[in-house]
């Protein structure tokens, strides 16, 4: 993306089904379970930039014996780091103990990191302070093992005001108004609740302290808690968790708007973000590894009873379709696929665009993530061109001549690796006129290729969400090769909403789209819709989510889509660049056949799949028209 955004967050949890003694006589290393959390970390680095979070609880400790491990860093390669600190305490039995590594039990009873149930967490954070508060997994500790939680999510809540009411109202304090806060104490205040209640239950019935403690490991009802807990939770979300004493989970919100992964057998329990990390961690087939239903929660007990709960009733299915898109890995055998199918059913509109100009066109992507989508254009545009050349050789009939055929073959689409990202440069200048020139040079381009003033280049990004880097940058850099035409393909939609469960999209000026609509109203002399949307949008601040509606559709109705196509190509041109550009766009229709089990598309649409996204767009309209540069959530 040429644009970059944040991704979203990732979730990596390993459950040891076995005895420790099994891994290591099975897989030769004491540090089986820990060396998989690694590589499942690793597999989803693209889901954490900001910080890597990572504990671990082992089973079945007596009392004083430490059971909870946890790490967290938001260092410049914070997975490095967390393993690193973790491997450092196993380090110095190397040459003068080297027996005690080889002895699991051992281990277990004396350091860290070395029990059966492991979560870790991925950070790239929407918003917030990027510090070791702000790392997943959070840890809410008490002296009874059965009250301590561990939580780690890929979520946003959109009704975090709400939530925050309700902990006030049942009597809590919490330290600061965040959904990573109030969903912790949530989940721990209804954990709190079942243990009471337990702990009533088996009193009456005459059984000692020491009895019921036990008792209430055994019993607990993990969904009870979550279902009592998540009741009010209006978002996105895979929520995973362990409890003191070893109960787990993995939960998924009822319209699946988060990625959930799992994999089980007789020797491990393994939820992530992304199907393709289990599948490299534990080398097991696609077919093996499932998706976890809406509203469902995976139930790991701590005696290694595995359950799946339906906690809320599921929704309609809105998965997120820029997970297809952009964020997950293309090494999903149906995202590779995806991506593919987003590139040709775009064909068309660039045919339409460049007149079936074979002889003077240079396809190209703009790496890295577009790569795939491009691979798929290039199908499409050989299929077009094979019927071309077989009807063209049915034409020639008795005057066909090995000349004239071998020149009809001959064609194929000019396709070149045109810009190269420069992973290292990094920009120091502060100041824009210095500033600028540097950023212009974020991406190099591939001299010699282009025929100059004669050819037009397509070139293919995955999405445009601000318009920034094609005018700072690319387009820039794009015209020193001298092009007659530049063209810019989006293989997704236009971005024209907020988004409110995760990724970074949060301003409405921030959209190249929406300001396109914008210039378009000024232009026409129809500035006055603005205003009369934000009267809209104003009378309904007061009301409960449930009743707001979408009235920024309306800033969009007057133009068709290829309008604000044509607008934003002029917003995103540089005065002093010489070669014509366009902007093409995917049509909502080319997504949806594209990406069929992830038919969220709000950001492209409009339509929220929770009444919080409407309350989230109603406000970033309002904060857009009053100057506000606060966030909309």
């Amino acid at each position: 993306m040429s644009d970059a955004i944040q991704h979203e967050c990732g979730i990596a949890f390993v459950r040891l089904l076995k005895p420790l003694t099994y891994y290591k006589k099975k897989y030769g290393t004491s540090f089986y379970g820990l060396n998989k959390m690694y590589l499942l970390m690793e597999k989803q680095h693209n889901r954490g930039q900001d910080g890597v979070g990572l504990a671990n609880i082992k089973l079945n400790m007596n009392p004083g014996q430490r059971y909870i491990s946890r790490h967290r860093s938001v260092d410049n390669q914070p997975i490095k780091d967390v393993f690193e600190h973790v491997h450092s305490r196993f380090k110095k039995y190397e040459s003068d103990e080297p027996s005690k590594l080889q002895d699991v039990e051992w281990l277990k009873q004396n350091e860290g990191f070395t029990g059966e149930v492991f979560l870790g967490h991925l950070r790239y954070g929407t918003y917030g302070k990027n510090s070791i508060e702000a790392c997943h997994p959070f840890l809410r500790q008490n002296n009874w093992m059965t009250r301590n939680l561990v939580l780690a999510g890929n979520f946003n809540l959109t009704n975090v005001d709400e939530l925050f009411d309700i902990l006030v109202r049942i009597g809590q304090h919490p330290k600061e108004k965040a959904d990573t806060v109030t969903v912790m104490e949530k989940i721990g205040h209804f954990l709190d609740v079942e243990n009471q209640e337990l702990f009533d239950k088996y009193k009456t019935l005459g059984y000692s302290n020491q009895e019921i403690t036990s008792l209430i490991a055994k019993n607990l009802n993990v969904a009870n808690i979550l279902r009592r807990a998540s009741e009010e939770w209006d978002g996105g979300y895979l929520m995973s968790g362990i409890i003191g004493h070893g109960d787990a989970f993995a939960f998924r919100d009822p319209n699946g708007i988060r990625p959930a992964y799992y994999y089980k057998d007789d020797e491990v329990v393994v939820v992530a973000s992304e199907r393709p990390a289990i599948q490299t961690t534990f080398n097991v087939g696609y077919e093996d590894v499932q998706e976890l239903e809406r509203g469902k929660a995976l139930i790991v007990k701590a005696d290694g009873e595995v359950s799946f709960e339906q906690i809320l009733e599921p929704r309609e299915n809105l998965a997120c379709s820029f997970e297809r898109i952009y964020f997950s890995r293309g090494s999903d055998r149906e995202i590779y696929q995806e991506r593919q199918q987003l590139g040709k059913n775009i064909f068309p509109k660039i045919m339409e665009s460049v007149q079936g100009d074979f002889k003077n066109t240079v396809f190209s992507f703009i790496p890295n993530t577009a790569e795939v989508s491009f691979f798929g254009l290039m199908r499409a545009a050989n299929e077009y061109l094979n019927e071309y050349k077989s009807k063209e050789i049915a034409k020639l009939g008795d005057n066909a001549t090995p000349d004239k055929i071998n020149e009809l073959l001959a064609l194929a689409p000019r396709m070149d690796k045109l810009a190269i990202k420069d992973a290292k440069l990094r920009t120091f200048i502060t100041q824009d006129e210095g500033r600028n020139d540097l950023v212009a040079h974020v991406y190099d381009v591939s001299y010699g290729v282009v025929q100059n003033r004669k050819d037009t280049l397509v070139m293919i990004d995955d999405s445009i969400v601000r318009g920034t880097t094609l005018k700072q940058s690319i387009l820039r850099i794009l015209d020193t090769l001298h092009p007659k035409k530049i063209i810019i393909v989006s293989s997704a939609p236009q971005i024209r909403y907020p988004d409110c469960y995760g990724i970074d999209m949060a301003k409405m000026g921030d959209f190249i789209a929406f300001r396109a609509a914008v210039a378009l109203l000024e232009d026409r002399g129809q500035s006055d819709l603005l205003d009369k949307v934000y009267k809209k949008c104003k009378t309904q601040e007061s009301l409960p989510k449930e009743q707001i509606k979408n009235y920024v559709k309306e800033v969009y109705d007057p133009f068709t889509a290829e309008e604000i196509s044509a607008k934003i190509a002029e917003l995103v041109t540089p005065a002093d660049i010489d070669a014509e550009v366009k902007v093409i766009y995917q049509s909502l229709e080319g997504l949806k056949d594209a990406c069929p089990k992830n038919p969220g598309d709000w950001y492209f649409s409009g339509d929220y799949p929770t009444p919080g996204g409407f309350k989230v767009v109603n406000k970033a309209f309002i904060n857009y028209m009053e100057g506000s540069n606060e966030r909309a959530y």
